[in-house]
């Protein structure tokens, strides 16, 4: 099991490694005892909201993961997309587990110097070839460097999990700007991320799932945006063609998917 790193995983990154190693996502050397004692003390309340159809924090966190990967999946195997910057990446598996399932894509993750020397490290205990990189997801021009270091004959895809909603508005759509222009310079550029919004979390300070949320996000959530309909305009004013996908229109694709959960969060595919 990897060893905590306090310095650099936030609590929340250590309950979601756990999440996707629990249910078969993840490689040992990414979840941490801390993501475990966590997920075995939230265990008997998932259940028990689960039974009476009551969203999880897990439920949601398996929804926007399993989406973002089946939505690249589908990408790559259309010949869209052979490069990918995953941002922020954290704890992720995502870049482990698609560099194996194809060999050829150049897989980037990208991260704080702290904790991009801490992934390395665990990473090469799993045996992973792909590259991670030093990033500041706000810096101007910082993504323009690492875009410039890539094929540009390649489609390239951006994924950001987890982040978006950590940042204000204007820090939000500044970012993604950038990203647009970044992926402007490839054949094809797609952008991936989860997003909540206020439809489907109306009763955001009331649920179980938002205290259970707010319990374990350093800092305040930010709802951005009302609908996933002005999601889509504000994405459209950054540079992008973009839709919000719920994940419960993919019921069929994603076996055992908790729809309570699943409800709570979008997945944006916004193409550059």
């Amino acid at each position: 099991m990897g060893r905590d790193h306090p310095e650099t995983i936030s609590p929340t990154a250590h309950y979601t490694g756990y999440v996707w190693f629990a249910n078969g996502l993840s490689h040992e050397a990414l979840s941490t005892r801390r993501g475990r004692l966590m997920y075995q003390a939230l265990r008997g309340p998932n259940v028990a909201a689960r039974a009476v159809g009551l969203a999880t924090l897990e439920g949601m966190l398996l929804a926007r993961h399993r989406l973002i990967d089946l939505r690249l999946t589908q990408a790559i195997e259309a010949g869209e997309v052979g490069q990918v910057i995953e941002i922020a990446a954290g704890l992720s598996p995502r870049g482990l587990r698609f560099t194996q399932k194809f060999p050829e894509l150049t897989y980037l993750e990208a991260d704080l110097p702290d904790m991009a020397a801490h992934k390395r490290a665990l990473l090469a205990r799993a045996g992973a070839r792909h590259q991670i990189v030093e990033l500041d997801a706000l810096a101007e021009t910082a993504l323009d460097d690492l875009a410039a270091s890539l094929d540009p004959s390649k489609g390239t895809a951006i994924i950001t999990e987890g982040l978006v909603n950590y940042f204000d508005r204007a820090t939000v759509t500044a970012m993604w700007s950038r990203f647009a222009r970044a992926l402007a310079r490839f054949p094809r550029g797609i952008y991936y991320s989860d997003l909540i919004v206020k439809a489907g979390n109306r009763d955001l300070v009331t649920t179980t799932f938002s205290a259970l949320l707010s319990a374990f996000v350093r800092g305040r959530v930010h709802i951005h945006f009302a609908t996933p309909e002005e999601a889509e305009r504000a994405l459209e004013d950054a540079g992008f063609d973009a839709m919000l996908h719920d994940p419960r229109d993919f019921a069929f694709e994603l076996p055992d998917l908790e729809r309570a959960g699943a409800g709570r969060v979008r997945v944006i595919e916004a193409i550059a």
